[in-house]
C-alpha cells in the first residue's frame, strides 16, 4: 500500500537511500526528555514545543492546537530569516498542505454547480488534454483523491518547473501520459492539485488567488495567508549542515507561486481556524455533506481529497518544500486539530514529531521525548572527514599500490578498482535509487541539496575520495608499467 504521508515519505525514503551505504547510522536522536503531560492544556503544549524548539535546534516554530470552536493554543518559537521572533502570525510555506484547500476550493465550487466531480475535467477545462486517449475518463474527483493515473513516471516534471501560469502549467501535460487508467489506483501526484487549481480558475472566472483570497482566507478571518510570496513574505527557510542552519532559497520541483499543489502561505493563528472548520465547526464554506465528502477515503487508497486517512478516523496531511516543513491533523470525533509548521528542514521532520505527540496527549498519553537529527549529523559529518582522509590516504599511497600489482594480470588489477570506484556509482545513481524507494515520486539533483544535504555531501566526498584514488592508482600503474 502505498504511505498515507507521501510529503514525509519522501523526505524519510531520501534519508533511507544513503543506507543503503551508509547502514549503521540512526538517523533520528532522542534528546531531553519532555514532561509527562496527561492532557492538551496551553501549559503542556508550550512546555513541549519549548523543549523540541530547543532539542532541535530549528530556527523557527510554530504551533496552533484547537478543540470544537476554540484555539487552545496557537504560539511560535525561535526566529526568521530577518531576525524576527516567530509569532502565531509568522507566515510559513506549508507545502502540500496546500492540497486540502484547493479541494475546499473544487468543492466549493461543485456545491455552486460550477463543476461536476463527477464529470470528465476535458469537458470542464479547455486546453486540458494528454498523448494519452484515457484523459477523456479523468474526473475532478480522480483529481483530488490522486486516483486520476497522473505519475511522475510518465509526466515530465521537470518541464513543469518553468511554468509560469496555471494555464501555462496544464498546456505543458499535452505531451505527457497517464501511468494507470483513471480510477484504478493511487498516486501521489502534484499536477493533480494543479489542474485542479486551473479548473478552479476556469469554473470561478477568477485567478486561484483571487479566489482563495475572497472565497477561502476572507471568511475564515485568515488574514496572514495567500498563494505567493508577493502578498505575504515567509523569507527564506534554513537547512541543517552538520548542526548549522543555513538559510537558503527553496529550489522547487514545479511551479510554486499560485499553484494548488504547494503554495499556500499561511500562518499558526490562520491554520487554527482552518482547523476549526475542518472539523465542522465555526464558519462553514461548504455542507456537512461536502466536507464529509472531503474526508472520505476513495474506493482504491486511505486518501481522501487533500486529506490522508488513517484507520481511527483521525485525518493527516503533511508537507515539505525542501526549507520548510508543516503538518495538519484533526479528529472529527474529539473535535482536536493540531498544525505545526517549520521554516527549517533537516534529516528529520519536527513538524511531524510534535504533531505525534500532542495528538498523544490529546487522547491523554505521554508523549515521546522531542528529538532531532544531531546524531545524525554528527555521523554524516565524521564519515565525511573519514572519507577525505581515506581519499588522501589513497593519493599518496598510490605508488606503492601499484609497484604491488606489477605484474598481475589486468583482469585482476582491474577488480581492485571496484571497492574505490563504488561511492562514486552511488553517489551518481542517487537520486534515481531515492526514486526507485519513493513509490513513483521523480527526486531530482537539486532536490537532495536541500534536506539530505549532510548525506549527500558525505556521499559526493565520497565518490571523489574513490575517484581521486582510482585516478592516482591508474597513473601510477602506467608510470611503473613504462618503468618495467
Amino acid at each position: 500500500m502505498e504511505p498515507r504521508h507521501p510529503a514525509r515519505s519522501l523526505l524519510t525514503k531520501s534519508v533511507a537511500a544513503g543506507g543503503i551505504a551508509l547502514a549503521a547510522l540512526g538517523f533520528t536522536a532522542p534528546a531531553a526528555a519532555a514532561a509527562p503531560a496527561a492532557e492538551l492544556t496551553p501549559e503542556a503544549i508550550d512546555a513541549y514545543m519549548t523543549d523540541l524548539h530547543e532539542t532541535s535546534g530549528v530556527p523557527g516554530l510554530s504551533v496552533v492546537v484547537t478543540r470544537d470552536d476554540e484555539i487552545v493554543l496557537a504560539a511560535g518559537y525561535g526566529h526568521d530569516s530577518e531576525g524576527e521572533e516567530i509569532t502565531e502570525d509568522s507566515p510559513f510555506r506549508v507545502a502540500s498542505v496546500s492540497k486540502s484547500f484547493t479541494a475546499m476550493a473544487v468543492m466549493i465550487l461543485a456545491e455552486e454547480g460550477a463543476i461536476a466531480l463527477d464529470e470528465p475535467v476535458a469537458d470542464q477545462l479547455p486546453g486540458f488534454d494528454m498523448a494519452d486517449e484515457r484523459v477523456d475518463a479523468i474526473t475532478p474527483r480522480h483529481l483530488l483523491n490522486q486516483t486520476s493515473g497522473f505519475s511522475d513516471t510518465s509526466i515530465d516534471v521537470v518541464e513543469l518547473q518553468d511554468a509560469t501560469s496555471l494555464e501555462d502549467y496544464v498546456a505543458r501535460l499535452g505531451d505527457d501520459a497517464l501511468a494507470t487508467d483513471p480510477g484504478t489506483d493511487w498516486e501521489y501526484a502534484n499536477p493533480n492539485f494543479n489542474v485542479a487549481a486551473r479548473l478552479v480558475e476556469v469554473a470561478s472566472g477568477q485567478t486561484f488567488e483571487a479566489f482563495m483570497a475572497e472565497r477561502v482566507f476572507a471568511p475564515l478571518g485568515m488574514e496572514h495567508s495567500a498563494t505567493r510570496d508577493e502578498l505575504i513574505d515567509p523569507g527564506l527557510g534554513y537547512n541543517n549542515l552538520f548542526g548549522l542552519w543555513m538559510p537558503r532559497g527553496a529550489a522547487v520541483d514545479g511551479m510554486l507561486d499560485n499553484s494548488g499543489s504547494g503554495g499556500i502561505i499561511t500562518s499558526a493563528a490562520d491554520m487554527g481556524r482552518w482547523l476549526i472548520t475542518q472539523n465542522g465547526q465555526g464558519p462553514q464554506l461548504v455542507s456537512a455533506e461536502g466536507l464529509a465528502e472531503m474526508h472520505a477515503p476513495s474506493a482504491v487508497q486511505d486518501y481522501g481529497m487533500g486529506w490522508g486517512v488513517e484507520p481511527d478516523g483521525t485525518l493527516v496531511h503533511s508537507g515539505n518544500l525542501m526549507t520548510y516543513n508543516a503538518v495538519e491533523w484533526i479528529d472529527p470525533e474529539s473535535g482536536y486539530g493540531i498544525a505545526v509548521l517549520t521554516n527549517g528542514a533537516g534529516m528529520a521532520d519536527v513538524t511531524y514529531t510534535a504533531m505525534e505527540a500532542l495528538a498523544a496527549m490529546a487522547n491523554g498519553a505521554e508523549p515521546a521525548a522531542p528529538k532531532g537529527d544531531a546524531l545524525a549529523q554528527i555521523a554524516l559529518a565524521a564519515l565525511t572527514a573519514a572519507a577525505i582522509a581515506l581519499g588522501v590516504i589513497g593519493v599518496v599511497r598510490s605508488r606503492r599500490w601499484a609497484e604491488k600489482r606489477r605484474g598481475r594480470p589486468a583482469w585482476r588489477i582491474a577488480l581492485r578498482f571496484i571497492p574505490v570506484l563504488l561511492p562514486a556509482v552511488l553517489f551518481l545513481s542517487y537520486p534515481a535509487l531515492v526514486s526507485l524507494i519513493s513509490n513513483g515520486r521523480t527526486v531530482t539533483w537539486p532536490s537532495v541539496f536541500y534536506f539530505a544535504l549532510p548525506l549527500t555531501l558525505a556521499l559526493l566526498v565520497a565518490g571523489l575520495a574513490g575517484a581521486a584514488t582510482a585516478a592516482a592508482r591508474l597513473v601510477r600503474l602506467r608510470s611503473v608499467g613504462s618503468a618495467a
